[in-house]
């Protein structure tokens, strides 16, 4: 059950993350200005949640007795206090995000997010103790030092309509992402391990929940300041796809941006904060390959000494994991044999 969680959680995790950044630039690129928007739609998709919480929910109800009472939701004050921290932050983290892809290429906004595995490698070891082995810390440099590959000569992609004030800002806004985002995935995981409550998925999907509603409403309260909701019909008039187009585009990106989020939060109660930054970093070279392919933005030979380097570390970190797998059931399989012995020569020696 846990690695067919694992599976889903990475095919979910690997569709957001490689078409949230594509679809958003899509936006940008006809015409779009509104961040704040951008940010909303990051989270926006929250309500498809409630499917699998109210298949959840009715398979509780069958499963309980007669005449016993089934609530819909599980989740304890302590684990919702967390969720709406984390959300809050959640929702300032996306729109530093979304005005880094508003004034940067697709491919170059990757790399700088790629950087955010080094930071979550430090925060996780402070905050949840994760304990590092050698494959591990070989899947960090690699990826970390794959990133830094990438940092060569990336103004070289800035944008011909944009200015060099706006893209450095968008790059140190993408930055600031990068950090807090590696900041909010070990919190999410001490928040599980401090829960009080056993963990199960329906509790992540929750949590995801309420997660992306404290972020959706941080959303909408910075499009109220910034004016966005008087704004957007004249933008979608002016989209050039289209106006039905924009609207097309809205609901997709927030579909598909949470499907990145369900899949990052869900990964973390699979297996630990740590292997859903690798899993991000691992695609990031992906959404690379996939923005020149449907931007026609440059690759240069950096991009492909990256994502050799990223995939090596993929490999590394989870042959990694294998081997220690085995290296505990080894222990394990040690162990019961020494007690069966044990409790073999005790009779004997009591005769």
């Amino acid at each position: 059950m846990v690695k067919a969680l694992v599976i889903i959680n990475c095919i979910i995790l690997a569709i957001g993350n490689c078409g949230g950044p594509l679809i958003m630039r899509l936006y940008f690129n006809n015409g779009g200005k509104r961040i704040w928007f951008s940010t909303f739609l990051e989270t926006a998709g929250f309500p498809v949640i409630f499917i699998p919480l109210l298949f959840s929910y009715i398979t509780r109800r069958r499963s309980n007795n007669v005449g016993d009472s089934t609530s819909f939701f599980l989740i304890k004050p302590r684990l919702l206090i967390a969720a709406v921290i984390v959300g809050i932050l959640s929702g300032f983290d996306n729109y530093l995000y979304a005005y880094g892809i508003a004034y940067l290429p697709v491919s170059t906004a990757a790399l700088i997010i790629a950087s955010h595995l080094a930071f979550i490698a430090i925060f996780s070891f402070f905050m949840v103790k994760h304990k590092f082995t050698p494959f591990t810390i070989n899947a960090v440099v690699l990826l970390t030092v794959g990133a830094a590959v990438l940092g060569m000569h990336t103004e070289t992609d800035k944008p011909v309509h944009e200015t060099h004030k706006q893209y450095i800002t968008g790059f140190l806004m993408t930055v600031a992402a990068a950090v807090m985002y590696a900041f909010i995935l070990p919190l999410v995981e001490l928040a599980y391990q401090k829960a009080k409550q056993t963990m199960s998925y329906t509790l992540v999907l929750e949590f995801q929940l309420i997660l992306c509603l404290l972020a959706s409403i941080v959303s909408v309260i910075g499009m109220f300041i910034a004016g966005d909701f008087k704004a957007l019909p004249k933008e979608a008039r002016e989209f050039k796809l289209g106006e039905a187009l924009f609207y097309v585009v809205a609901v997709f990106s927030a579909i598909i941006w949470q499907g990145f989020f369900l899949g990052a939060i869900g990964l973390i109660f699979s297996t630990s904060s740590l292997v859903s930054g690798i899993m991000i970093s691992v695609l990031l070279p992906i959404t690379e390959v996939l923005a020149v392919i449907f931007y026609h933005e440059k690759f240069q030979a950096e991009k492909g000494l990256s994502l050799a380097l990223s995939l090596w570390g993929f490999v590394s970190y989870f042959y990694g994991e294998i081997k220690s797998g085995e290296d505990k059931r080894r222990i394990q399989q040690e162990e019961s044999q020494e007690t069966e012995q044990s409790s073999l020569s005790r009779p004997i020696s009591e005769c």
